[in-house]
């Protein structure tokens, strides 16, 4: 089958959904110039850069409260800053919770029953329960095509690993099974990793 996307596909649901997975679950929190907070997970995240470490995500919708932006771009729009919290197999059911198109008055944090602990370098919340968090200062806000697309492009300024998960001096996926983004409402666990070396590496 060969498609055209301006053309449509035919199907009963979008293939390209489903195409690029499994993909990592950006659990973005953010806090605004209020002081007002939101926790909302972006499918379309991913780490672009080793020196410094930087990360990205993209944000696909809009909400009529927040001047057609969801409560994450708006919230950074103001302040400059997220955090990038890890979903454990855990926390997968709060990570779900948060993922509802709730008011912007709506506290995620609360309404998901996570406890929540202050960034150390920038104005923010993280999961405490995370395995791991990324505190990310902004560097690009880019609209992308279409309509609501925007991408976030963030330097990561602070990196928390909870102790649980730091075993023999390696962040240890075995000790958290983190969770992947398939396509359509499919997930999956990362429960099964392995080595492999590349060509010339000893």
């Amino acid at each position: 089958m060969f498609y055209r996307p301006a053309d449509g596909h035919g199907l009963p649901h979008n293939p390209f959904n489903a195409l690029v997975s499994p993909r990592p679950i950006g659990w973005i929190s953010t806090r605004g110039a209020d002081g007002s907070e939101n926790l909302a997970p972006y499918s379309f995240f991913n780490a672009v850069a080793y020196v410094p470490p930087q990360v990205m995500f993209a944000s696909t919708g809009a909400k009529p409260d927040r001047d057609n932006t969801k409560d994450s771009i708006a919230n950074i729009r103001e302040t400059g800053v997220f955090c990038v919290n890890v979903v454990s197999k855990a926390l997968l059911h709060a990570m779900n919770t948060t993922s509802g198109p709730w008011p912007k008055e709506v506290d995620e944090f609360s309404m998901a029953g996570l406890e929540r602990t202050d960034c150390e370098t920038i104005a923010c919340s993280r999961v405490t329960a995370a395995p791991a968090a990324l505190e990310c200062r902004v560097t690009q806000i880019i609209p992308l095509q279409g309509k609501a697309n925007t991408l976030v492009l963030g330097e990561v300024t602070g990196i928390h690993l909870h102790p649980d998960c730091l075993i023999d001096g390696r962040f240890a996926y075995e000790a958290f099974t983190p969770v992947g983004r398939l396509g359509y409402r499919d997930y999956a666990y990362v429960d099964d990793p392995f080595e492999l070396s590349r060509p010339g590496e000893s």
